[in-house]
């Protein structure tokens, strides 16, 4: 398996806030897809942090509120 790349830990980071507080605004949202796309390629460390991320805000445990 390849190393992650170096926006996977800042991808960590900003979701990891996100279930901290249990609440995404748009901003953060948007920062966040932002982040997984900005080297152009979505690693599999990535992938498996959005796949949690979007099934945290599928299930409520993750609210989307306004900013």
């Amino acid at each position: 398996m390849g190393k992650p790349s170096a926006s996977s830990s800042t991808l960590k980071a900003l979701i990891n806030h996100a279930i901290q507080d249990l609440e995404v605004t748009p901003e953060e949202y948007d920062k966040i897809m932002q982040c997984a796309h900005d080297d152009g390629h979505i690693d599999n460390e990535e992938k498996a942090l959005l796949a949690q991320f979007q099934e945290m805000l599928s299930n409520g445990t993750i609210k989307r509120v306004k900013g």
